[in-house]
């Protein structure tokens, strides 16, 4: 019989077991939220995980700063879809002077 259950049947019998048990039960659910509910701040944040403000997207509100976004972004769109066709384009050309193998 291992020496932690002769204590508990030789001490702690009857009675004064339900007596550690229900203590147990109470103290345990406690002592958990005390120590992880306690300096949250620092026990488990991560620094810099937000993000500043100048750091984020800025929403336009007036019409002109929705205009401009607006041409911001087609610009942006335009310049990756000339990348894209040019790089389609080097790919069909490459292709062809392989001899024209896979060529659709």
């Amino acid at each position: 019989m291992p020496p932690v259950t002769r204590f508990l049947d030789r001490h702690l019998g009857g009675t004064n077991l339900e007596v550690f048990k229900f203590g147990l039960y109470i103290l345990f659910p406690i002592g958990w939220m005390y120590y992880f509910g306690t300096n949250l701040d620092n026990r488990f944040s991560v620094p810099d995980f937000w993000p500043k403000p100048h750091e984020t997207h800025r929403i336009p509100f007036e019409r002109e700063e929705m205009a401009e976004e607006l041409k911001r972004l087609k610009e942006r769109r335009l310049r990756l879809r000339e990348a894209r066709l040019r790089g389609e384009r080097e790919e069909m050309e490459r292709i062809a002077a392989e001899g024209g193998e896979g060529a659709a």
